[in-house]
């Protein structure tokens, strides 16, 4: 049986889902849930909701951190990409950066995966590698040809403008 909130997420435009959420404050944890489990279409809908509704860190998404990070290599290319929005509004300590960083990393390498999804990954690489300045050179590895060529240039550009600002942090 379909809840209202699954219902919502394949029937409903985002605002509307927006604006559901937001007045059915309960249904948070349900869509923490949902964007955490393998239960499509509603897990990848969940996680797209989810990063539009929660406050920069927020405090309902916080205890579910290491299951979201844990569970994002099994996940498909939509989900992850939502459920890397959601973690780059998070806080998070150096042990869950260190794995979202291998994370990340792998889902770079792999230039067969979703464009989009790749970008967020290089900007959550970009991210942790402010905070810890010595991971920056193995970043720039990362901008290669290789790893570039088959992306869009609004994307390459992108790449560009964060590879600068982080070379201006070194």
């Amino acid at each position: 049986m379909e809840t209202k909130l699954e219902h919502l997420l394949t029937k409903s435009h985002k605002a509307d889902m927006i604006v559901y959420l937001k007045s059915h404050p309960k249904d948070f944890t349900e869509a923490i849930k949902l964007a955490i489990a393998d239960k499509q279409p509603y897990s990848w809908r969940a996680s797209w909701l989810l990063w539009s509704c929660m406050a920069k860190n927020d405090k309902r998404v916080i205890k579910y951190l290491k299951r979201i990070i844990d569970i994002l290599p099994e996940r498909n290319d939509n989900q992850q990409r939502e459920l890397l929005m959601i973690l780059q509004r998070m806080e998070l300590n150096d042990e869950y950066e260190g794995q979202l960083f291998d994370s990340c990393t792998k889902i770079w390498e792999q230039v067969g995966k979703n464009p989009s999804l790749r970008h967020h990954a290089f900007k959550t690489l970009v991210a942790i590698s402010k905070k810890h300045p010595d991971l920056s050179r193995e970043i720039k590895t990362l901008t290669e040809s290789y790893y570039t060529d088959n992306l869009s240039e609004s994307v390459k550009k992108s790449i560009t403008k964060l590879t600068k600002n982080l070379t201006k942090t070194d």
